[in-house]
């Protein structure tokens, strides 16, 4: 409808193709928790993927054919989306999904790219970069900034044991990444104490915005 606002997006696709796709999506999101597709179809799939752990969490006849109808492999995934899955979202009051902008997949393409991923599994990917960012600041004795004090607080909140699991993995990664971060950090001193010290040693009036020698030059061709 002209000026009107589209409910979803098709994927270029008719309506058959786009629920057999994202049924496809979503069937592959159960089995392995994390999948890579563009970002059109991970936002699309997020909604079919969230409204079946709901179905999960509601755990009645309805609700399993329901979930039947969405996988293509229902007897495969049916015990671990109302076993395991609804367990761990059983508390949670929305967002068991996330979606994350990657890389395109293809360099000739370049089309967006997104990884949709079930929250508090195996496979989080914040889970995993937020605790990087805690060991990485631990080794260098840097405080953590609000932004990713926030995140420990988000990846950790619902996850059963997640606060225990997180001190783990940023222990492991301290004792096994903690040489490349001061290495890393060093290399980044060094270059920045070169450019300080090269900038020091510029003339007036060369290199520097402002100085004296381009006010100078500016004022000569106003004359």
């Amino acid at each position: 409808m002209a000026g009107g606002h589209m409910k979803f997006r098709t994927l270029g696709r008719n309506s058959a193709h786009r629920q057999a796709l994202l049924r496809n999506l979503v069937t592959a999101l159960v089995k392995q928790e994390s999948i890579q597709t563009t970002w059109p179809k991970a936002k699309e799939a997020q909604r079919m993927a969230d409204k079946l752990i709901t179905l999960a969490k509601r755990n009645n006849e309805t609700s399993r054919r329901e979930a039947q109808s969405i996988l293509y492999t229902p007897d495969a995934l049916l015990p671990k989306l109302f076993g395991e899955l609804r367990e761990r979202y059983l508390t949670r009051p929305g967002g068991y999904t996330r979606v994350l902008r990657t890389e395109p997949k293809n360099r000739d393409d370049q089309a967006p790219s997104a990884i949709l991923e079930l929250v508090d599994g195996q496979r989080d990917m914040r889970f995993a970069m937020t605790a990087a960012t805690v060991a990485r600041d631990e080794v260098l004795g840097k405080a953590s900034t609000h932004i990713t004090n926030m995140n420990v607080k988000k990846v950790t909140a619902f996850r059963q044991g997640g606060e225990a699991e997180f001190r783990a993995l940023v222990d492991e990664i301290k004792e096994r990444e903690g040489a490349s971060f001061e290495a890393a950090a060093e290399r980044e001193r060094q270059v920045q104490d070169g450019l300080y010290k090269f900038h020091i040693r510029l003339p007036k009036g060369k290199g520097r915005r402002g100085g004296r020698g381009q006010q100078s030059e500016e004022a000569s061709e106003l004359d």
